[in-house]
């Protein structure tokens, strides 16, 4: 019963983070950094969705990968479901498959490592995970390749020199998606601490690092 509870929480967590994420990725971050709109690099549903690893995690550690499965599947159909309601189809077709494969390469990562250092599976399977995520949801909302599944509205930019990086002429997209892995790649790290402080309250249940 105390299992079935957890679960109830998770899911109710996840739900919450994916909602979240879905209303804050439409609003792009403003200011300047280094001579550069922030707008053109950040939305802040960057900052918000790296939680979603953190929740797949601790519940693939408590309760193994076939819960947390369910766990992502249920935040998958609450990803498509809403964002169907708020954008366009081309944005929930590509929110819900980057939020389904990423979750799920994550889980599979995570089982692989768990027996290692406490740190090495939530970190590596998160970092692997955002990247599959981040890769699917740019590439499929507004890639030209993918326009099959409906207009393409992202404009090219100029990029500023950065780190000695010639001026070029890059899609909206583009610095959108190195933006958001990197901010999900500092978030991902610091999302350690917590995971590190429910350690010890989230003990594996009997035979979970057993199952695959």
């Amino acid at each position: 019963m105390q299992a079935n509870r957890i679960t109830i929480l998770y899911v109710l967590l996840m739900t919450a983070v994916v909602v979240a994420s879905n209303v804050l990725v439409q609003y792009p971050l403003s200011g300047e950094l280094f001579g550069i709109a922030l707008g053109d690099l950040l939305t802040y549903g960057a900052f918000t969705y790296p939680v979603a690893f953190l929740i797949t995690d601790l519940t693939n550690r408590q309760f193994g990968p076939r819960v947390a499965r369910r766990v992502v599947a249920a935040g998958f159909l609450v990803a498509v479901v809403f964002s169907f309601a708020v954008a366009s189809p081309r944005i929930a077709i590509a929110s819900g498959s980057a939020f389904l494969f990423g979750q799920l390469l994550d889980i599979s990562v995570f089982n692989q490592l768990r027996r290692q250092a406490w740190w090495r599976a939530p970190l590596i399977a998160s970092l692997i995970g955002s990247l599959l995520d981040t890769i699917l949801f740019f590439s499929l909302a507004f890639a030209p390749a993918f326009s099959i599944f409906g207009p393409n509205d992202a404009f090219a930019i100029e990029w500023a020199p950065v780190l000695g990086v010639l001026t070029a002429e890059a899609p909206r997209w583009v610095s959108w998606a190195f933006g958001d892995f990197t901010v999900k790649m500092l978030v991902g790290i610091a999302m350690l601490l917590p995971y590190g402080a429910l350690m010890s309250r989230l003990k594996p249940m009997p035979g979970v690092e057993k199952t695959t």
